[in-house]
């Protein structure tokens, strides 16, 4: 299955939510976003200390560590 940009951050904001994460700035990125394709971007934007954390340990536990 090929996402486009716009399925892969939905797909990707949908999975982070059902784990207690937002990234409120997760989009595509505008300026790779021309190219379209597999080049396109896509930007996880800025989070704060707590929500860089979480994600941290949503990682680290489902890849066993």
């Amino acid at each position: 299955m090929t996402d486009t940009a716009d399925q892969a951050v939905e797909r990707l904001r949908t999975a982070l939510r059902e784990a207690g994460i937002v990234l409120p700035s997760l989009r595509v990125d505008p300026v790779t976003e021309v190219y379209g394709g597999r080049n396109t971007l896509v930007d996880l934007g800025s989070c704060n200390l707590d929500v860089a954390s979480r994600l941290a340990a949503v990682i680290a536990e489902r890849a066993g560590v």
